[in-house]
């Protein structure tokens, strides 16, 4: 912030030049004492304790606010941090959600060989029961005389 006080085009005493700038310092670090802490100029006439019309009289400053919010926007440090940590959390529930349907169709996959191999399991156990119940008599050796 390169500010001098009290320039003509100001209309402002360098008292409330002042007050204003640490108003916006204070809202551009995201330490608000008197507001939410929102980039707003509402905001930057409340936390430096002037009225509207005293704010809009310091053109330099205004201009000042205006280049800020134009080169880094207007989230707070605070919103910046919040959607980085949503981003991040976009990103971690993508990935987790890719891995539940990679999980859901090895589970379908294990499901459909799962029954497969019990039909040919029954299938075996009636052939089974079914080979059993025929009897076989062994053929008897005979024996020399």
């Amino acid at each position: 912030m390169t500010h001098t006080t009290g320039t003509p085009e100001d209309q402002v005493s360098p008292k409330t030049a002042a007050a204003l700038m640490a108003a916006m310092r204070r809202l551009f670090e995201g330490r608000p004492q008197r507001t939410d802490g929102r980039l707003t100029k509402e905001n930057l006439y409340k936390e430096a304790q002037v009225s509207r019309a005293t704010m809009n009289r310091a053109r330099t400053i205004l201009a000042e606010w205006d280049a800020h919010l134009a080169a880094h926007g207007k989230a707070t440090p605070g919103e910046a941090k919040r959607d980085a940590t949503i981003a991040d959390l976009k990103k971690r529930l993508t990935a987790k959600t890719q891995e539940c349907t990679l999980l859901e169709n090895k589970l379908k996959a294990a499901h459909t060989a799962i029954a497969a191999l019990f039909h040919d399991n029954e299938a075996l156990r009636q052939q089974l029961d079914k080979d059993a119940s025929t009897v076989v008599r062994p053929i008897r050796v005979r024996r020399p005389p």
